[in-house]
């Protein structure tokens, strides 16, 4: 390892000053923790500076120094997740590629990272029972690692001694030996029972049904009732939640997008070893085991990585049938820019063109990064603004407008592991209230007789249904349209979708995330 990737001890006792506020006491402590370093810099336990004996049961020959760069990969997106706030489905690539992983090491890294910040909830569990402090009183990066030692333990096939060891390796290379002694003793507890004897001692003592999924399942509590409650709003069996939970939880397989005429899905399948057809979008390819960056279509911006629920809910947008003129559509709030790309294709097959707007100047640049390869003459614009001013600023000047609302994500939970842990409560009504208001302004920019589809990746009841209703209770001048046999026309297999004239699909009975459809006719 290079000393520019060694960890600055010094910075990170500043930083642990920083950000919890230490105290003058604290530092002072920390300073005699100094004393207790050995000559290279790294930490001795505090039984070995009270000169107990504690030793491994390994001999020194034995003993694991350096861990593995899959795990040291998986190390690093947890703690960019848990430190800097970012996002595990931006940083892993660039870890993959910074470290040179591919093929399986680059899978195992990948399981092992979003694995581990899926389940962080029921690991945490475990480990309160092993630790003899709360884990909140242990440095963020002890407990990330006894959170990677815990998947591999419970959830991966992974010898336990070789789950302890290269945990212990890392730690130990990474933050030091006397917190490498406390991680061999927590994940040795930790590995006395299985994941099945985990499961009933957690569950033991929780007598509320809800409260117990959400350990077992590893979800926040005010997440698993608003998915009951969401199966219930949308006509199905409050009892699914337990499989949609576990859906959740499991590795969403990459979904590619064919972007006509640039790419088929035949071409697509030819140059990519191991590729399935979707089931329901005629444009979509499942790749279970390529990585999309190793993938020329998807390099060149000639395909795309979208999920097979977005793309049926853009395509059932431009199937919609309409009266008049066909010549402008809106994506209102683009970013990153999947479906503007997959939208202006389809727009240009027609003699449309696609504006896309996006209200941050960051995403802006995703959407024309997404948008590079497609033809200039289908793309309008790309602009920056606050999609709410739109219906003001330009009334009735679009036939088709998708508004892609921000939303919880409670849909895409499996695709997006860390986001279950980042949303509370109290943000649903601020949404809630964004929601209602860009519906409208969509309304307005669409012309008498065009079509507006409403979509959200959350099937929370507050961020589907109710905004639609609430806005349809205030206007005279627009019509819900059935929007179950427009999806199933643009389906190439039978897909179950129940009543209308909404549409909710949902990882555990479509594999797909859980997008949610309403289609909006504005009346002349």
């Amino acid at each position: 390892m290079s000393r520019d990737s060694q960890p600055d001890e010094r910075h990170n006792e500043r930083r642990y000053e920083r950000r919890e506020g230490a105290s003058w006491n604290d530092r002072r402590d920390r300073s005699q923790e100094d004393e207790n370093r050995n000559r290279h810099g790294r930490q001795r336990s505090s039984s070995r500076m009270r000169g107990e004996k504690n030793y491994s049961s390994q001999a020194p020959s034995q003993r694991r120094r350096v861990s593995d760069s899959p795990r040291n990969v998986a190390f690093d997106v947890l703690c960019d997740v848990d430190v800097k706030d970012a996002y595990a489905n931006l940083v892993l690539p660039s870890r993959l590629a910074r470290a040179g992983l591919s093929g399986r090491d680059a899978g195992f890294a990948t399981e092992l990272a979003y694995g581990t910040l899926r389940m962080r909830g029921k690991y945490d569990a475990i480990l309160a029972a092993c630790v003899d402090r709360p884990l909140s009183a242990l440095d963020n990066s002890v407990v990330n690692a006894l959170r990677l030692g815990c998947h591999q333990l419970l959830a991966m096939r992974v010898p336990p001694h070789a789950a302890v060891s290269q945990t212990v390796a890392l730690v130990r290379e990474r933050v030091g030996a006397g917190p490498g002694q406390l991680v061999n003793a927590v994940l040795r507890k930790v590995s006395a029972k299985s994941a099945d004897e985990w499961d009933e001692e957690l569950s033991a003592d929780i007598e509320d049904d809800i409260e117990r999924l959400a350990v077992l399942e590893s979800h926040p509590t005010w997440v698993v009732r608003a998915l009951r409650g969401a199966l219930v709003a949308h006509g199905r069996e409050s009892g699914e939640v337990s499989s949609l939970l576990t859906a959740d939880n499991e590795a969403a397989t990459v979904m590619l997008v064919a972007r006509p005429p640039l790419s088929t899905p035949q071409e697509i399948l030819d140059e990519v070893p191991g590729t399935l057809a979707a089931q329901y979008s005629p444009l979509g390819v499942a790749s279970p085991s390529v990585a999309p960056r190793n993938i020329g279509l998807i390099r060149n911006g000639l395909a795309g990585v979208q999920d097979e629920g977005s793309q049926l809910v853009a395509l059932a947008l431009a199937n919609t049938p309409i009266d008049g003129d066909d010549e402008r559509w809106l994506d209102m709030c683009a970013g990153p820019g999947g479906k503007s790309a997959l939208l202006a294709m389809l727009a240009a097959q027609r003699g449309a063109r696609l504006v896309a707007n996006e209200v941050s100047e960051h995403r802006t640049r995703l959407v024309q990064d997404n948008l590079q390869a497609v033809p200039a003459a289908s793309v309008e614009a790309v602009r920056t603004g606050d999609g709410r001013e739109i219906g003001a600023d330009e009334p009735g000047a679009y036939d088709r407008v998708l508004v892609d609302a921000p939303c919880t994500g409670l849909g895409a939970l499996r695709r997006r592991p860390e986001a279950r842990w980042r949303k509370e409560p109290r943000d649903v009504p601020a949404l809630a209230a964004l929601q209602r208001e860009l519906l409208a302004s969509a309304l307005d920019a669409v012309r008498p007789g065009g079509v507006v589809a409403y979509v959200t990746c959350s099937p929370h009841h507050a961020e589907t249904i109710l905004p639609v209703d609430d806005v349809l209770a205030k206007r005279d001048d627009v019509q819900l349209i059935d929007a179950v046999p427009v999806v199933q026309d643009v389906a190439v297999n039978p897909i179950e979708l129940g009543e209308g004239p909404r549409v909710q699909l949902w990882p555990h009975v479509h594999h797909t995330d859980a997008m949610h459809l309403a289609l909006l006719r504005r009346l002349g």
